[in-house]
């Protein structure tokens, strides 16, 4: 397996809706990626979207987009892993160049969520035989996971407060992303319950986004662009697919089990690591991870967002550019989404969102609820 480096990327800022169709939208990003790259051609293509053929009747993504955009004749396939589908299509370019199938690759993520109620299509990623049936939703779930944590650990629910104002800080000066308004811990406890005990400002949102990155050998990078990343891991775990069938609901198997692997492969440290893009579709969720991953003893995570760890003069800042939950989360889109950033990041181009001598970076997608977690570890790829 060769080195793999990231060499160019395209994003378009995320809305409730998009006026762009969904391959509009997605061709927007490839063009931009390869444009970046400075390429007219790429060898493969991996799409990562969830929601269109239950939202737009359109399935067979990949080859529409690679078709539309001009790419006829390339290896274009759809990648599926529930909400962590953007981080599959990157594992999957990531292994077509690392295994030379493919000297360029491009990862792209598209989602329109705007077109028809989405919270059904989402529910799908649970048990539909076992779990569906009850009622159960993505949202219910960590509703659920969040009752547990409070009641076990006996944390008063404002504790959690810092993961929404953090992010909604930081997409602040973020122009891609959905949300411009600061929120306060006021903000947080007034807003309106979801599924008690979660409220609006613990949930990411329903919109439209795309996002793509073009992938390279990490020994041609430069020949692409002078500020190329390498993807130093890339890995997938899982757990029992229901919440009730884990001995503890609350530990997040697969995340551990996933960054593990990761961090062994890249040969890095949890001290290492600069930066978390974390998956904080729900606040509950940005918790448990950063214990799983062992930022935070267990029972202990929410005292990073209290005490500030978590913002981007902290120890471990997550969600940069403001997350999943103030960039938005377009669920195919939304790790292609935060590998651009972390790109950005990684080169210095993060403005006023720069974190300071950013040299290694994590991503983690979680699949479900949590059934399937991926884990990216990315490096600043200086001259040799």
């Amino acid at each position: 397996m060769r080195p793999v480096s990231i060499v160019g990327f395209g994003i378009i800022p995320v809305m409730k809706q998009h006026d762009l169709s969904l391959r509009e939208m997605g061709v927007r990003v490839i063009h931009q990626a390869m444009e970046s790259a400075g390429v007219d051609r790429v060898d493969a293509l991996y799409a990562g979207n969830m929601l269109a053929d239950e939202l737009q009747g359109q399935k067979h993504i990949a080859t529409l987009l690679a078709s539309e955009a001009g790419l006829v004749g390339v290896e274009a396939l759809q990648v599926r892993a529930a909400t962590a589908t953007g981080a599959a299509a990157l594992r999957m370019a990531y292994f077509a160049v690392a295994s030379a199938e493919a000297d360029l690759a491009i990862a792209v993520g598209v989602e329109k969520m705007s077109s028809a109620p989405a919270t059904p299509a989402l529910a799908k990623a649970l048990d539909a035989e076992e779990e569906v049936p009850t009622g159960a939703t993505l949202i219910s779930q960590n509703a659920r996971l969040m009752q547990m944590y409070l009641e076990r650990y006996d944390v008063p629910y404002e504790a959690f407060a810092n993961f929404a104002i953090n992010a909604h800080r930081n997409a602040m000066t973020v122009p891609h992303a959905l949300f411009h308004k600061e929120v306060s811990v006021q903000d947080v406890l007034n807003s309106r319950i979801v599924n008690p005990p979660l409220r609006l400002y613990d949930c990411s949102p329903i919109c439209d986004g795309a996002a793509a990155v073009v992938l390279a050998p990490a020994d041609q990078a430069r020949a692409f662009t002078d500020s190329p990343v390498r993807i130093l891991a890339s890995s997938v775990a899982t757990d029992y697919f229901r919440v009730d069938d884990r001995p503890d609901p609350l530990e997040l198997r697969a995340a551990r089990l996933s960054v593990m692997k990761a961090m062994r492969a890249a040969n890095v440290h949890r001290k290492d690591v600069d930066f978390f893009e974390v998956h904080d579709a729900f606040s509950i969720m940005a918790c448990l991870i950063l214990e799983a991953c062992g930022f935070a003893e267990r029972g202990q995570g929410w005292r990073l967002a209290q005490e500030g760890e978590i913002f981007r003069e902290g120890n471990i800042p997550i969600a940069t550019m403001g997350g999943l939950k103030a960039r938005g989360h377009p669920i195919g889109a939304t790790a292609i989404y935060q590998t651009a950033e972390i790109v950005m990041q990684l080169t210095d181009r993060a403005g006023p969102n720069q974190i300071p001598n950013a040299r290694i970076a994590m991503l983690q997608s979680v699949g479900g609820a949590a059934a399937t977690v991926l884990t990216h570890i990315f490096a600043r790829q200086e001259r040799v």
